[in-house]
């Protein structure tokens, strides 16, 4: 288990991602703004990326494949706010104003609409710095990157940025008529402009003009869609599951057999296992090593079974040249089926922190004899139901002890006690220790120990022991029976309580959690003794974990956007829209993961959605001030809702295609080696990863949707609303009655 291969394998997998993404990245916006506009944009990535790596330098941090997948994400997000100033300044020298003042003046129009954006960005990530735990120990530095590299592409796009571009900046060219149109009508006073446009931007304004016309309906549907999606996904999806499936470079093979078995003994049956496996190997050549060790009783562990004989390590050969482990791994499960009295159970490495068997169900109580009852229906349930492999029903090995029964009274007559007779069974046991000394050139004494020749170490020789007495040499079979009594096994206790595990494994394909949960609807009506207390742990319990931190990190993490929005905007209501639709960009992930058919990974899809939340709101945020700064000029809200979509729309695309394409590798499982020029699908690499790419890209995908025609028709219900109670004010206002000749009389005596 050599590990420097897999980490440079695996580093050499996510280079090449990193490497993709940039080319991708790149060919977009250099086919976006031109190759001049491009350059200055591409600049943000390799200046974000050494921040960063500078920034984990600082901390005493190392290069592993959550940073290096945290570059990949941080591609297609820390070009955002480059793209937003490039593409406004190339907007402005289109117009034919000049690059020095055109750069200025973007890097001031867009810097507070950017600062937002980042920070809250920002704001869905930190909280997961403070992750507890082994999970959170390994995936602290997907946060700790993150907020480093976006740190650092805010102030390359508001100083690095703006400082080339007055400098090196000119007209991309890159836009064609129709959009050059576009930009014009956005910025003009005739409202006929925007329906003359002609293209993409002709064919969005046409369709976000209907929407502006139906805004409640449009709005309705949105919501519609959002249940949909979560019942679609309940009714057809793959479940939920803790970390993602991938697949392994080695694994163990638990051996078991039952008696009072000698190391020799052991040793023999281990190696017959070991020749159905070496005979598997001379096959198909799939296995790189295999090790085999012999356990004895004193050495299992805790958690490991009492009748473990031995473990045998296998490690298999490169994963695109052979069959999936699991397919091996039943192939040596049929070849050592036929052995009797041998049980083989494989056990593969889990992704994530070790939690030993997913399914664990401990069973305690304050009445011991209740434990067993409980854990053997428990087992037998699991069994009929299904699904579950190598259960562990957690019940000590049946055996025998012999123990010798000592009447003091007849032993008193005979001048012996307890100690002398302890001594006298020591010799056929372990030996008795006489003395100690000290060879020379040793810091160690050596205990001196006597003991019966092994011919007369067995059982029958206890009945046969003669102990010297006052009396002479006297038979303990006098005032000692041998009484055979069933074998205690291992007492474990937790929190002072006896308790008993019930441990399996799933079967290929199945989900824990899916299990999980059908154990649990049948403890509600399994009727167990109420004494009984059944609680999960393994898996679930890490699961359940994870899930509670991530729930609260969700809920800072909106509650710190929530301050930064209301601070920006000076509205409750843009920062609600702004923060609804990060709940609606959930639609896309599960969308995403119905077409994949993926599960819903507690942790990688779960991060997924807070990465969600802080890159959905980027865009909301740039177009609602867009639109309250437009509102201000344009001759009325819906001009000014159109001329928005037509000066957001192109950097909106661009934003969420440079994102999206940044993780399209790892949502296609893609592995491009540029230097070897090889291609390869399904790599462990992008095993690990490709859920929560999947989560980000189909919901940034679905996201952008809500914003180009959501936030426009939810922006359009609010000046309708405002315009109602504007006209409601107007009409319920008194109005003056025309003065009468009387009245006129009485004014000026007033008078």
């Amino acid at each position: 288990q050599d590990k420097s291969t897999d980490i440079r394998t695996m580093l050499v997998d996510l280079q090449n991602n990193v490497l993709s993404a940039v080319l991708l990245v790149m060919v977009v916006i250099v086919g976006a703004l031109g190759l001049r506009s491009a350059g200055l944009v591409g600049i943000a990535i390799p200046g974000s990326f050494l921040a960063g790596i500078l920034v984990l330098a600082a901390f005493g941090m190392t290069i592993n494949i959550v940073v290096l997948f945290s570059l990949i994400l941080a591609v297609g997000m820390l070009v955002d706010g480059s793209i937003v100033v490039t593409e406004y300044a190339d907007r402005k020298m289109t117009e034919g104003h000049g690059r020095k003042a055109t750069y200025s003046l973007a890097a001031k129009r867009m810097a507070w609409p950017i600062i937002a954006a980042t920070a809250t960005t920002l704001a869905a990530f930190l909280p997961l710095v403070f992750w507890p735990g082994i999970v959170g120990e390994f995936m602290k530095y997907l946060p700790i990157t993150l907020v480093a590299t976006l740190s650092a592409s805010l102030f390359m796009a508001l100083i690095f940025v703006p400082t080339l571009g007055a400098l090196f900046g000119a007209p991309s060219g890159g836009a064609d008529a129709d959009t050059v149109k576009a930009i014009a009508a956005g910025a003009a006073d005739d409202p006929d402009h925007l329906r003359n446009v002609k293209g993409f931007t002709g064919i969005y304004l046409g369709v976000l003009r209907r929407a502006l016309a139906h805004p409640v309906k449009v709005i309705a549907v949105a919501f519609a869609v959002l249940i949909g999606a979560q019942v679609a996904y309940g009714q057809f999806g793959r479940g939920i599951e803790f970390f993602p499936t991938v697949e392994p470079e080695n694994a163990l093979l638990q051996v078991h057999a039952r008696g009072n078995l000698s190391i020799t003994e052991r040793d023999a049956l281990l190696r017959q296992v070991e020749e159905r496996i070496l005979s598997l190997h001379a096959e198909t050549r799939e296995l790189h090593a295999i090790y085999a060790r012999s356990v004895a009783s004193s050495g299992i562990q805790q958690d490991e079974p009492e009748d473990l004989i031995g473990t045998i390590q296998i490690e298999f050969t490169d994963w695109d040249r052979r069959r999936p482990a699991d397919a091996i791994l039943a192939d040596i499960r049929a070849r050592t089926a036929p052995l009797a009295g041998v049980t083989v159970e494989p056990r593969k490495p889990h992704a994530g922190p070790p939690v030993g068997k997913p399914v664990q169900l401990q069973v305690s109580s304050e009445l011991p004899e209740l434990i067993g009852p409980a854990a053997a229906r428990i087992a037998a349930f699991m069994a009929e139901l299904g699904g579950f492999v190598d259960i562990e029903d957690g019940q000590p090995i049946p055996g025998i002890e012999w123990e010798l029964k000592v009447d003091r009274a007849e032993a008193a007559k005979f001048g012996a006690d307890v100690t002398l007779i302890g001594n006298y069974v020591r010799m056929i046991t372990n030996g008795t220790k006489l003395g100690e000394y000290r060879p020379d050139g040793s810091d160690e004494e050596i205990d001196i120990v006597a003991r019966l020749p092994a011919a007369f170490r067995n059982i029958e020789q206890l009945d046969n022991i003669r102990v010297r007495t006052q009396s002479g040499l006297v038979p303990i079979s006098n005032f000692v029976s041998r009484v055979a009594r069933p074998k205690v096994g291992n007492l474990r206790r937790v929190d002072g309580r006896r308790v008993m595990t019930v441990r399996a494994e799933v079967a290929p394909g199945v989900l824990p959690a899916t299990k999980v949960r059908e154990l649990r609807d049948w403890l509600t009506t399994a009727g167990l003794d109420p004494r009984v207390d059944i609680a999960f742990r393994g898996e679930d319990k890490e699961q359940v974990a994870a899930q509670k931190f991530l729930i609260k990190a969700f809920g800072v993490a909106i509650f710190l956007m929530a301050i930064i929005l209301v601070t920006q905007f000076n509205s409750f209501y843009s920062a609600f829209l702004i923060l609804s639709a990060v709940i609606m960009s959930t639609v896309g992930v599960m969308i995403g993961l119905l077409i994949t058919d993926q599960p819903f990974g507690i942790i990688m899809a779960g991060i997924g959605v807070i990465a969600l939340a802080g890159i959905v709101v980027n865009n909301n945020i740039v177009l609602i001030d867009t639109f309250d700064r437009l509102k201000k000029t344009a001759p009325s809200p819906l001009e000014a809702i159109l001329r928005t979509g037509a000066q957001r729309l192109r950097p909106v695309l661009l934003t969420t295609i440079t994102t999206v394409l940044g993780l399209m590798p790892m949502v296609l499982g893609l592995n491009v080696d540029m230097i070897a020029r090889e291609v390869q699908f399904g790599a462990p690499s992008t095993q690990w990863w490709r859920q929560l790419s999947t989560a980000i890209a189909f919901g940034l995908t679905f996201a952008t949707v809500l914003t180009l025609v959501v936030t426009p028709s939810a922006l359009m219900i609010r000046e309708n609303l405002a315009a109602w109670r504007r006209r409601r004010r107007s009409d319920s206002a008194p109005t003056a009655a025309p003065i009468q000749p009387g009245d006129r009389n009485l004014l000026e005596a007033a008078e």
